[in-house]
């Protein structure tokens, strides 16, 4: 179940961070992301962007039960087209099956960048 924050609308883009532990890396990106794209670009949504997809390595701060395989990053032109496409109808349809069927355990987080 994805718990969709309350953003104050209009304060630019996010990025999410996916920590992923797979059950199926597979079904993930040859399937679940092909029916991501697809529902982003039925919803008419435009500017999501993945912006690294990296491999854990090591474990260096973090509890023993937080094994995690990969993180992944992805862009948002706002808050609210994330939430838009949680909410839709068309990925609990389509890609939401195949997100469960690929991973074993999700963490997501709602960031946005710091200019300093």
């Amino acid at each position: 179940m994805i718990k969709l924050p309350n953003i104050e609308p209009g304060q630019g883009s996010v990025l999410m961070l996916n920590m992923i532990k797979f059950r199926d890396k597979k079904i993930y990106f040859e399937q679940y992301i092909p029916a991501f794209n697809r529902v982003v670009q039925q919803l008419g949504i435009e500017g999501v962007s993945v912006k690294l997809v990296s491999k854990v390595v090591a474990n260096i701060v973090a509890g023993e039960d937080e094994q995690w395989d990969e993180i992944v990053l992805v862009e948002y032109p706002n808050a609210e087209a994330f939430i838009t496409i949680a909410q839709s109808d068309v990925y609990h349809e389509i890609a939401n099956p195949l997100r469960e069927a690929g991973t074993a355990e999700l963490k997501l987080y709602m960031t946005r960048k710091i200019d300093f």
